[in-house]
């Protein structure tokens, strides 16, 4: 435990429905500071005992989001005395001013919460923080990881510069890996930028490594992710078209790409209906489940910060094969704890995957065993949690 003394932390995640790295580090923040969810969509099955859930509106119900904001707008005028926020409210109410409300809203949570640190968890979300940057008893820390990150900056002129003016104001960074800071420095670097790099911290007894381990008659391939362009998934199937042309004896699944057409075309184009299957979304535990009795685990990327599915992989004991992408490589060492080839080329791919084929079982268990000892050693809950602490430790100290 590195923070002195007992924080209040809002996550901004944009909805109360966060992901499940973002309920871990909430938990565990929890168990010392106390730890707020502010979110836009207000239906939440769940809730974390040990969290503040705090709705601030849905623009798709608006007598709801209404009574929200009069709610909230009432509070800040018995907490501080201000009946300005209850004009504004009115006023938003009168126009159907939906944003407005939800803007309204988001300003007067953090004036009745107060908190010490605004953790903002993608940089889409930095507009609705303007107000909170003017006020220097919050500080901002921003995280970096994925697409919104380490690619559209450096697609979208507009947006880096958006950025590069906002990351001036932020108190301190989060990031997912050594490779998106770097990227981050690209938008923005001072000598006196705070920014740590805080791995994804995983429940371990939550993933069980399989301690044995056989290969499939037929080869079995597994890939996670959402069919989007940067996912590299086209590159894998021109690999599954070279190991068919080989006569290698396979089956490829995508869990949560069904029903993409870019992809259902490639498959069709080269001829892959027999041997590539596109799944929608499953629960987590058939996720699991598929992993572990599948022979390789294949990640086609082309940029990723750290894919959380691959720890998951490691962790289960699947083998896996990685291209360099992002902080892949803070992660898989080749022949140690993964296979690692360039992105962009299925040829690679499709070879890596038969120069598995041929590998005896002993030296695939040598690599899933440090492959397990690799994630428990650098992405272990209790380390993430220490590690972001210290984060909002140097920002508490500006």
């Amino acid at each position: 435990m590195s923070t002195k003394s007992p924080l209040k932390i809002i996550i901004f995640d944009g909805s109360l429905n966060t992901t499940t790295f973002i309920n871990r580090l909430a938990i565990g923040l929890s168990k010392h500071h106390t730890v707020y969810i502010l979110g836009f969509n207000g239906a939440l099955k769940t809730k974390i005992p040990t969290i503040h859930y705090v709705n601030l509106g849905n623009v798709q119900h608006f007598i709801p989001l209404v009574v929200r904001s009069k709610l909230l707008s009432l509070k800040v005028l018995f907490k501080t005395g201000n009946i300005v926020p209850l004009f504004k409210t009115i006023k938003g109410i009168f126009t159907l001013n939906k944003k407005q409300l939800q803007q309204q809203n988001f300003n007067m949570a953090l004036t009745i919460i107060k908190p010490a640190i605004l953790h903002v968890q993608w940089p889409s979300l930095l507009p609705w923080c303007n107000e909170a940057a003017s006020n220097k008893s919050i500080k901002i820390v921003l995280s970096q990881r994925g697409y919104q990150s380490n690619v559209r900056p450096f697609l979208d002129a507009t947006n880096f510069e958006y950025l590069k003016k906002w990351f001036a104001n932020i108190d301190g960074f989060h990031s997912v890996s050594k490779a998106i800071s770097i990227k981050g420095d690209e938008i923005f670097n001072d000598p006196s930028k705070i920014d740590e790099v805080v791995y994804s911290g995983f429940d371990f007894e939550a993933l069980p490594f399989s301690t044995s381990y056989s290969k499939n008659e037929k080869l079995q391939l597994i890939s996670v992710g959402r069919p989007h362009w940067k996912k590299g998934y086209s590159y894998m199937l021109q690999a599954c078209k070279i190991l068919k042309d080989q006569n290698i004896s396979f089956h490829y699944e995508i869990i949560g790409a069904s029903d993409n057409e870019e992809l259902q075309y490639l498959i069709n184009e080269f001829g892959l209906t027999s041997c590539v299957t596109l799944h929608g979304k499953v629960s987590q535990n058939e996720v699991y489940l598929k992993i572990q009795t599948s022979d390789i685990f294949v990640l086609p990327s082309l940029e990723e910060g750290i894919a959380n599915v691959v720890i998951e992989a490691m962790a289960l004991g699947t083998p896996l094969i990685t291209t360099n992408c992002g902080g892949m490589e803070e992660l898989i060492s080749h022949q140690n704890t993964g296979w690692i080839v360039p992105t962009r080329n299925g040829e690679m791919l499709a070879n890596k995957v038969m120069s598995f084929i041929s590998l005896p079982i002993e030296k695939i268990n040598a690599v899933r065993i440090q492959a397990r000892k690799k994630v428990e050693q650098q992405h272990a809950i209790q380390t993430s949690i220490s590690d972001m602490e210290k984060l909002y430790d140097r920002v508490m100290k500006i």
